[in-house]
Protein backbone atom coordinates (compact mmCIF):
# COMPACT_ATOMS: atom_id res chain seq x y z
CA UNK A 1 0.00 0.00 0.00
CA UNK A 2 1.38 3.42 -1.00
CA UNK A 3 0.94 6.65 0.93
CA UNK A 4 0.07 9.82 -1.02
CA UNK A 5 1.94 10.21 -4.33
CA UNK A 6 5.12 8.44 -3.20
CA UNK A 7 6.25 5.45 -5.22
CA UNK A 8 5.67 1.99 -3.79
CA UNK A 9 9.30 1.76 -2.69
CA UNK A 10 8.85 4.91 -0.48
CA UNK A 11 11.53 7.07 -2.20
CA UNK A 12 10.78 10.66 -3.36
CA UNK A 13 11.81 11.95 -6.81
CA UNK A 14 14.48 14.16 -5.16
CA UNK A 15 16.32 11.04 -4.03
CA UNK A 16 16.90 10.07 -7.64
CA UNK A 17 18.46 13.40 -8.71
CA UNK A 18 22.25 13.52 -9.04
CA UNK A 19 24.37 15.37 -6.52
CA UNK A 20 25.42 18.95 -7.17
CA UNK A 21 28.94 17.96 -8.17
CA UNK A 22 27.73 15.09 -10.36
CA UNK A 23 25.23 17.37 -12.14
CA UNK A 24 27.90 20.01 -12.85
CA UNK A 25 30.35 17.39 -14.09
CA UNK A 26 27.82 15.73 -16.42
CA UNK A 27 26.77 19.10 -17.84
CA UNK A 28 30.40 20.08 -18.46
CA UNK A 29 31.17 16.80 -20.20
CA UNK A 30 28.03 17.05 -22.33
CA UNK A 31 29.19 20.51 -23.50
CA UNK A 32 32.61 19.14 -24.36
CA UNK A 33 34.47 21.38 -21.87
CA UNK A 34 37.47 20.47 -19.76
CA UNK A 35 37.99 21.46 -16.14
CA UNK A 36 40.72 23.92 -17.15
CA UNK A 37 38.42 25.57 -19.72
CA UNK A 38 35.66 26.00 -17.13
CA UNK A 39 38.20 27.36 -14.63
CA UNK A 40 39.50 29.85 -17.19
CA UNK A 41 36.03 31.11 -18.16
CA UNK A 42 34.71 31.36 -14.60
CA UNK A 43 37.97 32.45 -12.86
CA UNK A 44 37.36 29.69 -10.29
CA UNK A 45 40.61 27.90 -9.55
CA UNK A 46 40.99 24.40 -11.00
CA UNK A 47 41.32 22.62 -7.60
CA UNK A 48 38.06 24.19 -6.44
CA UNK A 49 36.26 23.11 -9.66
CA UNK A 50 37.51 19.54 -9.23
CA UNK A 51 36.54 19.52 -5.55
CA UNK A 52 32.99 20.79 -6.26
CA UNK A 53 32.52 18.13 -8.94
CA UNK A 54 33.47 15.60 -6.24
CA UNK A 55 30.94 17.29 -3.85
CA UNK A 56 33.84 18.52 -1.75
CA UNK A 57 33.13 22.13 -0.81
CA UNK A 58 35.88 22.47 1.81
CA UNK A 59 38.13 24.42 -0.58
CA UNK A 60 35.47 27.12 -1.14
CA UNK A 61 36.15 28.84 2.18
CA UNK A 62 32.62 28.65 3.54
CA UNK A 63 29.01 28.21 2.50
CA UNK A 64 28.70 31.75 1.16
CA UNK A 65 31.60 31.26 -1.24
CA UNK A 66 30.37 27.76 -2.11
CA UNK A 67 27.01 29.18 -3.23
CA UNK A 68 28.81 31.75 -5.40
CA UNK A 69 30.99 29.09 -7.03
CA UNK A 70 28.00 26.85 -7.69
CA UNK A 71 26.14 29.75 -9.33
CA UNK A 72 29.08 30.64 -11.60
CA UNK A 73 29.81 27.02 -12.61
CA UNK A 74 26.12 26.26 -13.26
CA UNK A 75 25.83 29.19 -15.64
CA UNK A 76 29.03 28.15 -17.41
CA UNK A 77 27.71 24.65 -18.18
CA UNK A 78 24.08 25.67 -18.92
CA UNK A 79 22.36 24.56 -15.69
CA UNK A 80 19.85 26.45 -13.53
CA UNK A 81 21.91 27.87 -10.65
CA UNK A 82 18.94 28.49 -8.34
CA UNK A 83 17.88 24.84 -8.21
CA UNK A 84 21.45 23.76 -7.43
CA UNK A 85 21.77 26.40 -4.71
CA UNK A 86 18.44 25.31 -3.21
CA UNK A 87 19.73 21.71 -3.22
CA UNK A 88 22.95 22.89 -1.53
CA UNK A 89 20.96 24.74 1.17
CA UNK A 90 18.80 21.69 1.78
CA UNK A 91 21.87 19.48 2.19
CA UNK A 92 23.81 21.97 4.34
CA UNK A 93 21.19 23.27 6.75
CA UNK A 94 19.82 26.17 4.66
CA UNK A 95 20.79 29.85 4.57
CA UNK A 96 21.34 31.60 7.88
CA UNK A 97 18.49 33.96 8.70
CA UNK A 98 19.56 37.61 8.46
CA UNK A 99 19.73 39.42 11.78
CA UNK A 100 17.55 42.50 11.91
CA UNK A 101 19.28 45.61 13.18
CA UNK A 102 18.38 46.56 16.70
CA UNK A 103 15.99 49.55 16.79
CA UNK A 104 17.65 50.80 19.95
CA UNK A 105 21.00 51.02 18.17
CA UNK A 106 19.50 53.03 15.32
CA UNK A 107 17.82 55.38 17.74
CA UNK A 108 21.04 55.91 19.66
CA UNK A 109 23.00 56.42 16.47
CA UNK A 110 20.78 59.15 15.05
CA UNK A 111 20.19 60.86 18.38
CA UNK A 112 22.03 64.20 18.30
CA UNK A 113 24.75 64.48 20.90
CA UNK A 114 24.26 67.44 23.25
CA UNK A 115 26.61 70.30 22.61
CA UNK A 116 29.12 70.96 25.32
CA UNK A 117 30.52 74.37 26.21
CA UNK A 118 33.71 75.13 24.32
CA UNK A 119 35.87 75.90 27.35
CA UNK A 120 39.04 75.97 25.26
CA UNK A 121 37.79 78.81 23.08
CA UNK A 122 36.57 80.70 26.13
CA UNK A 123 39.95 80.39 27.85
CA UNK A 124 41.79 81.54 24.72
CA UNK A 125 39.51 84.57 24.43
CA UNK A 126 40.08 85.44 28.09
CA UNK A 127 43.86 85.17 27.74
CA UNK A 128 43.83 87.38 24.64
CA UNK A 129 41.73 89.98 26.48
CA UNK A 130 44.10 90.01 29.48
CA UNK A 131 47.21 90.29 27.30
CA UNK A 132 45.63 93.11 25.30
CA UNK A 133 44.67 95.00 28.48
CA UNK A 134 48.17 94.62 29.97
CA UNK A 135 49.78 95.73 26.71
CA UNK A 136 47.48 98.77 26.49
CA UNK A 137 48.21 99.68 30.13
CA UNK A 138 51.97 99.45 29.58
CA UNK A 139 51.72 101.48 26.39
CA UNK A 140 49.75 104.25 28.08
CA UNK A 141 52.13 104.27 31.04
CA UNK A 142 49.83 102.79 33.71
CA UNK A 143 48.77 105.52 36.17
CA UNK A 144 49.96 108.39 33.96
CA UNK A 145 53.50 108.76 35.38
CA UNK A 146 56.07 108.75 32.59
CA UNK A 147 53.57 109.14 29.76
CA UNK A 148 54.81 111.02 26.74
CA UNK A 149 53.11 114.26 25.77
CA UNK A 150 51.17 113.84 22.53
CA UNK A 151 51.94 116.06 19.59
CA UNK A 152 55.66 116.60 20.19
CA UNK A 153 56.65 114.31 17.33
CA UNK A 154 54.35 116.10 14.90
CA UNK A 155 56.39 119.34 14.81
CA UNK A 156 59.49 118.89 12.62
CA UNK A 157 61.36 121.81 14.25
CA UNK A 158 61.52 123.15 17.83
CA UNK A 159 59.16 125.99 18.60
CA UNK A 160 61.32 127.93 21.05
CA UNK A 161 60.40 131.28 19.41
CA UNK A 162 56.61 130.71 19.58
CA UNK A 163 55.99 132.67 22.83
CA UNK A 164 57.39 135.89 21.24
CA UNK A 165 54.49 136.03 18.72
CA UNK A 166 51.78 136.70 21.33
CA UNK A 167 52.11 140.50 21.23
CA UNK A 168 50.04 142.45 18.67
CA UNK A 169 52.03 144.16 15.87
CA UNK A 170 50.70 147.64 16.82
CA UNK A 171 52.07 147.47 20.37
CA UNK A 172 55.62 148.67 21.05
CA UNK A 173 58.24 146.11 21.86
CA UNK A 174 58.65 145.31 25.52
CA UNK A 175 61.84 146.94 26.73
CA UNK A 176 62.71 144.03 29.04
CA UNK A 177 62.10 140.33 28.31
CA UNK A 178 62.18 137.65 31.02
CA UNK A 179 64.84 135.01 30.88
CA UNK A 180 63.57 132.10 28.68
CA UNK A 181 64.71 129.54 31.20
CA UNK A 182 62.83 131.24 34.05
CA UNK A 183 59.59 131.51 32.06
CA UNK A 184 59.90 127.90 30.90
CA UNK A 185 60.36 126.68 34.45
CA UNK A 186 57.27 128.58 35.50
CA UNK A 187 55.23 126.89 32.74
CA UNK A 188 55.90 123.24 33.72
CA UNK A 189 54.12 121.44 36.58
CA UNK A 190 55.98 121.88 39.85
CA UNK A 191 54.95 118.47 41.20
CA UNK A 192 56.50 116.50 38.32
CA UNK A 193 59.79 116.14 36.51
CA UNK A 194 59.44 117.00 32.82
CA UNK A 195 62.07 116.19 30.18
CA UNK A 196 62.01 117.31 26.55
CA UNK A 197 64.40 115.93 23.92
CA UNK A 198 64.91 117.45 20.47
CA UNK A 199 67.24 115.98 17.84
CA UNK A 200 68.89 119.06 16.26
CA UNK A 201 72.32 117.86 15.10
CA UNK A 202 71.26 114.54 13.61
CA UNK A 203 69.32 111.51 14.72
CA UNK A 204 69.93 109.84 18.08
CA UNK A 205 68.94 106.67 19.86
CA UNK A 206 67.08 107.39 23.12
CA UNK A 207 65.71 105.43 26.07
CA UNK A 208 63.60 106.82 28.94
CA UNK A 209 62.43 105.11 32.16
CA UNK A 210 60.28 106.31 35.07
CA UNK A 211 61.17 106.09 38.77
CA UNK A 212 59.87 102.50 38.90
CA UNK A 213 62.26 101.44 36.16
CA UNK A 214 59.41 101.06 33.69
CA UNK A 215 60.33 101.79 30.08
CA UNK A 216 58.58 104.92 28.76
CA UNK A 217 60.19 105.25 25.33
CA UNK A 218 62.92 103.53 23.37
CA UNK A 219 63.95 104.00 19.77
CA UNK A 220 65.50 106.37 17.24
CA UNK A 221 64.71 110.08 17.48
CA UNK A 222 65.07 111.45 13.96
CA UNK A 223 66.54 114.86 13.27
CA UNK A 224 63.97 117.59 13.85
CA UNK A 225 61.69 115.39 16.02
CA UNK A 226 60.94 115.95 19.72
CA UNK A 227 59.82 113.80 22.62
CA UNK A 228 58.56 114.96 26.03
CA UNK A 229 58.27 112.73 29.11
CA UNK A 230 57.06 113.38 32.66
CA UNK A 231 57.04 111.48 35.93
CA UNK A 232 56.08 112.21 39.52
CA UNK A 233 59.61 111.58 40.87
CA UNK A 234 62.45 110.80 38.45
CA UNK A 235 63.27 110.13 34.80
CA UNK A 236 66.35 108.15 33.75
CA UNK A 237 67.73 108.77 30.24
CA UNK A 238 70.15 106.97 27.95
CA UNK A 239 71.19 109.08 24.93
CA UNK A 240 73.14 107.75 21.98
CA UNK A 241 74.90 110.46 19.93
CA UNK A 242 74.27 112.80 22.85
CA UNK A 243 75.82 115.76 21.02
CA UNK A 244 72.85 115.85 18.64
CA UNK A 245 70.29 116.25 21.45
CA UNK A 246 68.93 119.54 22.78
CA UNK A 247 67.70 118.82 26.31
CA UNK A 248 65.19 120.72 28.47
CA UNK A 249 64.56 119.56 32.04
CA UNK A 250 61.66 121.10 33.95
CA UNK A 251 61.55 123.85 31.32
CA UNK A 252 65.26 124.74 31.59
CA UNK A 253 67.81 123.95 28.89
CA UNK A 254 70.68 121.69 29.95
CA UNK A 255 73.96 122.74 28.35
CA UNK A 256 76.70 120.38 27.22
CA UNK A 257 74.61 117.23 27.16
CA UNK A 258 77.43 115.32 25.46
CA UNK A 259 79.62 115.07 22.41
CA UNK A 260 78.67 113.68 19.01
CA UNK A 261 78.66 109.90 18.96
CA UNK A 262 78.91 109.65 22.76
CA UNK A 263 76.48 107.71 24.95
CA UNK A 264 75.21 109.54 28.05
CA UNK A 265 73.27 108.18 31.01
CA UNK A 266 71.37 110.95 32.83
CA UNK A 267 68.87 111.08 35.69
CA UNK A 268 66.65 114.06 36.64
CA UNK A 269 64.17 114.83 39.42
CA UNK A 270 61.83 117.77 40.17
CA UNK A 271 63.15 121.31 40.39
CA UNK A 272 66.13 123.03 38.81
CA UNK A 273 68.25 120.43 36.91
CA UNK A 274 71.48 122.29 37.64
CA UNK A 275 70.74 122.54 41.34
CA UNK A 276 69.89 118.81 41.44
Amino acid sequence: MSIGNLPEDGNSPEDDRPSIGRALQQARISMGLTVDEVSSSTRVRTPIVRGIEQDDFSRCGGDVYARGHIRVLARAVGLDPESLIAQFDAEHGGRPAPTAPAPLFEAERIRPEPRRPNWTAAMVAAIVAVVGFVGFTLFRGGDGDGSSVAGDTASPKPSASAPTNTAAPSKPATPHKPDPSDSAIAGVPADKVTVKLTAEGGQSWISAQDHNGRLIEEGVLREGDSKTFSDSRRIDLVLGNAGAIKLFVNGKEVKNVGTSGAVQRLSYTKGDPEAG
